[in-house]
């Protein structure tokens, strides 16, 4: 014992160490307290939130990966899950967008959600239930799926204005990526048509694209197409997930922004199916932006846009040499390994970014299809 009469050296006397041991177990209420689980996610979205949008020619797309790599990563989020439910049941029911119940369609996206969608039980898609075991078979298809808000005036647009560009932005999605003709392996005649004749890089690349596709002017990057001789889109349904948004741009410009997801099921074409009616899906998610210019700053044609910048993302689109189509995988044929990172293609929750190809460009790798 020291002078004091405690033990060890400890200056803290009995009725304090008993005062410590019992405000540990009983919790102190002015203690600090972990930040909640809604801070956390807005801490989250303030560091994911995108840079200015790229010029139309200083992005570089990313590489398309293949698909279906992800058992340990679902098993990662599957373990996630069952904690936060241990943890507080009540919460996770807000984390999940509010459907009208389990199974039913999804409201319409009005914002970036917070997180990826649930995990869907497990299933194969056939020729008649194409989207089954996909987060897609709860979404709308065509351009019911992608939101487009109210209108009102802005820039050198009066409200009517602002509603028929983004009537037309719309149209522009559908003509380049829903259109039937388009997604067996057409000309993208009505899309072009849209695109501001006087841009003169975007008209050098269309110029290009469809004549000698290459990783600079692939036009994959702006429109969904399939060689008909080798693939079959299943249906005539396109199931869609995405919004439109707007603000004012340079000169009074009306810019418009679209990010939307396209879940296309495919089977191979008579002539290689062999007999086999397997189903794949193609999912393509693509950020554009679109500005309706001042024709009196800006050289353009009434009723077209010019295009600002793009990003897109393709899974199971094909790895190899860019062909001008989307160039799907069936079973065996799809890599035993991908060597890049795994993503899910399904995740909306933040923006299209590069970095989903390994270092020597290989395939990445999806968690689900």
């Amino acid at each position: 014992m020291n002078a004091g009469g405690d033990q060890d050296g400890s200056s803290v006397s009995d009725d304090e160490w008993e005062r410590f041991l019992r405000e540990s177990a009983e919790g102190v209420p002015d203690a600090p307290k972990e930040a909640s689980a809604r801070a956390r996610i807005v801490t989250r979205r303030l560091r994911e939130e995108p840079a200015p949008p790229e010029g139309w020619r200083t992005h570089q797309p990313p590489r398309r990966p293949r698909r279906l790599k992800g058992r340990y990563v679902v098993g990662l989020l599957a373990a996630v899950a069952l904690l936060a439910v241990a943890l507080d049941p009540g919460r996770v029911t807000g984390w999940f967008e509010d459907d009208g119940g389990a199974g039913g369609p999804l409201a319409a996206e009005s914002e970036r959600p917070d997180q990826p969608p649930p995990m869907e039980p497990a299933g194969l898609p056939t020729l008649d239930e194409p989207f089954k075991g996909s987060p897609a078979e709860r979404w709308d298809s065509g351009t019911a799926g992608i939101t487009v808000p109210v209108a009102k005036a802005t820039g050198w647009m009066s409200e009517a204005q602002v509603k028929d560009a983004l009537d037309s932005s719309r149209d522009f999605l559908a003509a380049s990526s829903l259109d039937p003709a388009v997604l067996r392996g057409g000309q993208p005649a009505e899309a072009i048509a849209l695109i501001n004749p006087h841009q003169k890089d975007v008209q050098d690349f269309l110029a290009t694209a469809f004549r000698a596709p290459s990783e600079e002017n692939d036009p994959l990057l702006l429109f969904s197409r399939f060689d008909k001789e080798h693939t079959r889109v299943v249906g005539d349904v396109v199931k869609t997930r995405g919004r439109i948004s707007y603000q004012e741009g340079e000169r009074g410009a009306l810019q418009v922004s679209a990010d939307v997801t396209y879940v296309y099921p495919v089977t191979r074409a008579a002539a290689d199916s062999g007999g086999d009616d397997e189903v794949a899906r193609v999912i393509v998610r693509r950020e554009t932006v679109l500005n309706w210019d001042d024709p009196a700053k800006v050289i353009t044609e009434r009723g077209s846009f010019s295009l600002v910048s793009y990003k897109v993302h393709m899974t199971n689109g094909g790895c190899g040499d860019p062909t001008g189509y989307l160039v799907p995988e069936y079973g065996a044929e799809q890599a035993a390994d991908a060597d890049g990172p795994a993503i899910d293609p399904y995740d909306r929750s933040g923006p299209v970014t590069e970095g989903t190809a390994g270092a020597d460009g290989e395939c990445g790798a999806a968690t689900r299809s």
